[in-house]
């Protein structure tokens, strides 16, 4: 595989470290940055991310993360959300009862699981399209490694023009049906963390570089 340059988007919220191990094992070439030209430059940015939605997308803004992900976004240039970093694409996150507003790359809001046991940590399956490029090559039963205790639960964005390619959604289930990832485009996003995944959460990340 060409490397392909990639930038871990550092805006202190983040297993940075670990991004860029897993990234660099699958064949890029990664800089932990926030510097914005590089950031911007970059084949492939990837933004993590941990804790509250809330404190995330304050992080994000102050490094100025939500401009450099609008601008990239508007020029077809790819951007991968991970865990907390994919819940900030949506338009809102609610937490213990406090609303605070996302990216809004598509409309939706992050609240908590409902479910017997939160948070949702460990290994559970997902449910993807059979045509996923982010899952190609990755076996139906294969296990991701989750840990949150919010997330998505219903998908609302309508692609009125048929001429459009519908994002294609991939579910898991803790309590109830979570969006477990994201193929949009240039913009993708997992709520799992790929780079805890083992060799599956390798093969994600060889495919998203493949993209590049």
């Amino acid at each position: 595989m060409t490397d392909k340059k990639v930038v871990v988007f550092d805006y202190g919220f983040g297993n940075v470290r670990s991004a860029e191990r897993a990234l660099a094992r699958a064949g890029a070439d990664v800089e932990i940055t926030r510097d914005y030209d590089k950031a911007m430059n970059a084949d492939g940015l990837l933004v993590p991310g941990v804790g509250a939605f809330a404190a995330c997308m304050k992080g994000l803004v102050e490094a100025r993360g939500d401009w450099i992900v609008g601008r990239r976004l508007a020029g077809g240039r790819p951007v991968m959300g991970i865990c907390v970093g994919m819940q900030i694409l949506f338009a809102r996150g609610i937490e213990h009862g406090v609303e605070a507003e996302g990216l809004d790359e598509w409309p939706g809001t992050v609240e908590p699981l409902k479910a017997d046991v939160v948070p949702h940590m460990g290994w559970n399956t997902v449910d993807a399209p059979r045509d996923s490029r982010l899952f190609a090559g990755v076996d139906a039963d294969e296990r991701f490694y989750f840990v949150h205790s919010y997330a998505v639960q219903r998908w609302e964005l309508e692609v009125l023009n048929p001429t459009m390619r519908a994002p294609q959604v991939t579910w898991s289930t803790h309590g109830e049906p979570f969006v477990a990832a994201v193929e949009n485009g240039a913009l993708w996003a997992t709520q799992f963390h790929p780079e805890k995944s083992g060799d599956a959460g390798a093969q994600l990340l060889k495919n998203w570089i493949g993209t590049l």
